[in-house]
């Protein structure tokens, strides 16, 4: 375990040096490199800011209008059918759009419920196996200014649906099957 730890701490520290080696092995300016490349980045941020500040005032009128309650209500009885449960639901309507969010609703659910309860497995494999789509695609297309997004936004929330619906059958099934 102390190997694993040693090998942990010094990752981060020898990447950097092997870098360093490496381009004054090559002969390259590496702290020019450095600051071409730091420059660059400075660029994409604030060429995706906008994109960032949109998403996250969405978010926060989502969850403070009570939209998200009211479509929770009307879905309920679908989802009582299917047996899918509704406490997971605010979780897989937020992963989609924010991590930060979907965090935080995760942790709720595992504060209230408890981490080993079905429904903090759930979510916990819900995070593992969706992605914060509409977040990731706003910031990705548009860093290298990609404008039609629509069959890569279908794809992804269909990748995302089913993953949280595999999830929940999954730990269904294995909930009942250890207990």
């Amino acid at each position: 375990m102390k190997l694993i730890q040693f090998l942990s701490n010094i990752a981060m520290p020898m990447m950097i040096l092997i870098i360093v080696v490496y381009g004054l092995i090559e002969r390259n300016k590496v702290f020019d490199t450095f600051l071409d490349g730091a420059k660059e980045g400075v660029g994409i941020v604030v060429s995706i800011f906008p994109t960032l500040v949109g998403l996250f005032v969405a978010v926060g009128a989502l969850r403070s209008s009570g939209v998200l309650d009211m479509i929770i209500h009307i879905v309920t009885p679908i989802l009582d059918l299917v047996k899918f449960p509704s406490e997971i639901m605010p979780l897989a309507l937020l992963r989609p759009i924010s991590g930060s969010s979907s965090i935080a609703v995760a942790t709720d659910l595992m504060k209230t419920f408890g981490v080993d309860s079905l429904f903090g497995l759930m979510a916990s494999v819900i995070m593992g196996s969706t992605e914060t789509t509409l977040y990731t695609i706003a910031v990705y297309s548009s860093a290298v200014g990609i404008k039609k997004t629509r069959f890569v936004l279908w794809a992804s929330l269909l990748a995302d649906v089913v993953g949280i619906i595999v999830s929940v059958v999954v730990c269904r099934l294995l909930s009942t099957s250890f207990c």
